[in-house]
């Protein structure tokens, strides 16, 4: 009798656990969200979205493909959780031509949550290692430009819960969110 209880206590309470994920948890796998940049000319830092849900990818203004479309994706993200609590920072690998002002139109072409952020070589190299992200500049000719697609997901306290590198499912990313915040 007692096992039979025991069992259905055990199943009552998974049965009240939260749903798992859609994108993958890094809960205590990575740094919090720490930087030094520059948005629009004028210092940023990572305090400085602190109270906010931030999403964090690597790119560069002039890719033809996979960057405008996970910022699409990400634009998408914020529209539906319709929250001014989500901002999506966009963190140039190429400094060389993504200047503050390119950065910062090209971001909010987007969505005005997404805040395009340009760094030294140092800055910049100090970030993606961080948080593991590859990416080269050859300044050529050609000029060629690469770099992980990752997207990470930061809560409220900066600190790293989330990754994804398939933005496509724009639905499920939003449940997400709205669970971080």
């Amino acid at each position: 009798m007692r096992i039979t209880a025991l069992f259905f206590a055990m199943l009552a309470l998974f049965g009240c656990s939260k749903p798992a994920w859609h994108m993958t948890d890094i809960s205590g796998a990575m740094p919090r969200l720490d930087f030094h940049m520059s948005s629009a000319g004028k210092p940023v830092s990572a305090a400085d979205f602190r109270g906010k849900v931030v999403a964090l990818y690597f790119g560069y203004s002039h890719c033809p493909d996979v960057c405008p479309a996970t910022l699409a994706n990400l634009a998408d993200v914020v529209a539906r959780v319709n929250s001014p609590d989500v901002t999506v920072l966009f963190v140039t690998v190429d400094p060389y031509r993504d200047t503050d002002a390119v950065m910062a139109d090209y971001a909010k072409a987007f969505s005005p949550q997404v805040v395009g952020l340009r760094g030294t070589e140092n800055q910049l190299a100090s970030l993606a290692r961080t948080y593991r992200v590859a990416y080269s500049v050859k300044k050529g000719p050609p000029y060629e430009v690469t770099h992980s697609n990752a997207v990470f997901f930061f809560d409220r306290d900066g600190k790293a819960r989330l990754v994804t590198t398939d933005t496509g499912n724009a639905a499920a990313i939003t449940e997400d969110v709205k669970r971080l915040l």
